[in-house]
């Protein structure tokens, strides 16, 4: 038998991605998926709808194709894929467009990441040490859609019934607090976030509807300190920001302020226990470097044993969003 020849074909993937990263974003902006289920769904028609012409929607379509975000009938009809039908069409309720390329203006980091590493530095809270309250919004504007979803699954999944108070530490938009006095009768909740957040977040709450259940207040959650009479306490997706010492001393204070009895959610982006992967959290640990944080990604262990060591029992691990979010959830005894 003869051995299979090893070729560059996956490295060079690899070292492309960005073409195929610059062809999404370039959908996204001229709401190309948009028009497609719209019924501009052939080279002609759609190239007059965006206006780019005959030629160069040709080129975008084909490059579309060959991502598999549109499929081609055999007359020349494109149609969304699934995933793009439902995340990538303005005016539906899952739209994530602004979420897509709420990076973008990081890609050119990314190009000089050696320079990054090389020098080392470090700043205490990253990306959040210059936050003013219009990066905030900007931000939050954009991960709002998808957070109200991640938000509603959560909710979907764990059964807060009976429970009195959350609070949610890091909690940006405030999705997980309102929707969850939205699906739980009588629950109050509290955000605690940097105050430029809070600012944004008391907006969100009160275009929801829930001022009256929800308040956001001031809190870097490294420090506290944390509010009293909450029995759950959630945190999602601010895991890699941080090194291993301070979830440590987070977890600690979590379990310290939550009453007897209270349940604690970690929603973060974890690696596989051996490091290998899934790639999403990993490159999300690469990340922090570019903002000169102090995180890295962490192993389901390692976020099992932070809370085994504050003191929570009944400690489980649940996947959430497959290859990005895991769920590790404890309870304190009382």
């Amino acid at each position: 038998m003869t051995e299979k020849r090893v070729n560059t074909v996956r490295l060079q993937r690899i070292a492309k991605a960005y073409w195929e990263t610059g062809a999404l974003f370039a959908a996204i902006d001229l709401d190309v998926f948009t028009h497609i289920d719209g019924g501009a769904n052939t080279v002609p028609s759609l190239g007059a709808a965006v206006k780019i012409g005959d030629l160069n929607a040709e080129r975008l379509l084909d490059a579309l194709a060959g991502l598999e975000l549109v499929t081609r009938s055999p007359d020349g009809v494109y149609a969304n894929a699934a995933d793009v039908e439902r995340f990538l069409v303005q005016g539906k309720r899952g739209y994530a467009g602004a979420w897509m390329t709420f990076m973008r203006e990081k890609w050119g980091d990314w190009g000089r990441l050696s320079e990054v590493l090389l020098s080392q530095e470090t700043e205490p809270l990253g990306m959040y040490d210059d936050l003013t309250v219009e990066s905030a919004r900007t931000y939050h504007k954009a991960t709002y859609s998808i957070g109200m979803g991640a938000a509603r699954k959560f909710h979907r999944e764990v059964d807060l019934t009976g429970r009195k108070r959350i609070m949610d530490l890091g909690g940006g938009s405030g999705a997980y607090c309102i929707v969850g006095a939205q699906t739980w009768p009588g629950l109050e909740a509290v955000v605690l976030d940097l105050p430029p957040v809070v600012t944004v977040a008391r907006e969100f709450i009160a275009e929801n509807g829930m001022s009256d259940r929800v308040t956001a207040e001031p809190c870097d959650f490294t420090k506290g300190p944390f509010p009293a009479g909450c029995d759950v306490a959630i945190q999602a997706s601010n895991l890699p920001i941080y090194d291993r010492a301070t979830w440590l001393h987070v977890v600690a204070m979590v379990f310290d302020a939550l009453e007897p009895g209270g349940e604690y959610h970690l929603i973060g982006e974890t690696l596989n226990d051996d490091r290998m992967g899934p790639i999403a959290p990993s490159l999300w640990g690469l990340y922090e470097a570019i903002p000169r944080s102090i995180g890295h990604a962490h192993t389901n262990a390692e976020c099992v044993g932070y809370l085994e060591a504050a003191g929570f029992r009944d400690i489980t691990v649940t996947e959430f969003i497959p290859e990005t979010l895991t769920r590790i959830s404890g309870r304190k005894p009382g």
